[in-house]
C-alpha cells in the first residue's frame, strides 16, 4: 500500500521544536500539530497574557493550513491545551471571533494541563478538511 501522507512545511508559522512535521495530509483530512505562541518571525514567545496567545496561536495555525490548502474554517476538531483553567474564558472569547471558525466552529475538546512547552499558556491542535 501506498504512503499517502504528506507532511506541511511553511515559514509562515514556528518551525517544529522536534522530530515532527507542522501537518500531515493525509486523504482528504489535516493533521495538525499543537501550535504555541511562537512569533515565526523571532521565535520568540508573543508578549501578553492568554488572549495574545490564544491569537498568535490561530495565526500560526491559520499559517499552516493555508499551507496544506485550507483554512481555519474548514476544521473539524480541536484541542484546547491551558496551562490555567482560570484563564478559559480570555481564550475563549479570541478562539470564538468569527474570523477565525466562521459560523460553524469545530468540535472541541479543552484541557488544562500542568505545563506546555517554553511554559506557555496555551497550545492549540487542530483536525481540518483538505
Amino acid at each position: 500500500m501506498a504512503n499517502d501522507k504528506k507532511p506541511v512545511q511553511t515559514t509562515a508559522a514556528p518551525k517544529a521544536l522536534g522530530p515532527y512535521a507542522q501537518a500531515i495530509v493525509a486523504g482528504d483530512m489535516i493533521y495538525c500539530a499543537g501550535q504555541i505562541p511562537l512569533d515565526p518571525a523571532t521565535g520568540n514567545i508573543v508578549p501578553g497574557g492568554v488572549a495574545e496567545q490564544t491569537e498568535r496561536v490561530l495565526e500560526n495555525l491559520r499559517a499552516v493550513l493555508k499551507a496544506a490548502g485550507s483554512d481555519l474554517d474548514r476544521a473539524v476538531k480541536t484541542t484546547v491545551f491551558i496551562k490555567n483553567m482560570n484563564d478559559f474564558a480570555a481564550m475563549n472569547e479570541v478562539y470564538g471571533r468569527p474570523e477565525y471558525f466562521g459560523p460553524n466552529p469545530p468540535a472541541r475538546s479543552t484541557v488544562e494541563v500542568a505545563r506546555l512547552p517554553r511554559d506557555v499558556l496555551v497550545e492549540i491542535e487542530v483536525v481540518a478538511l483538505a
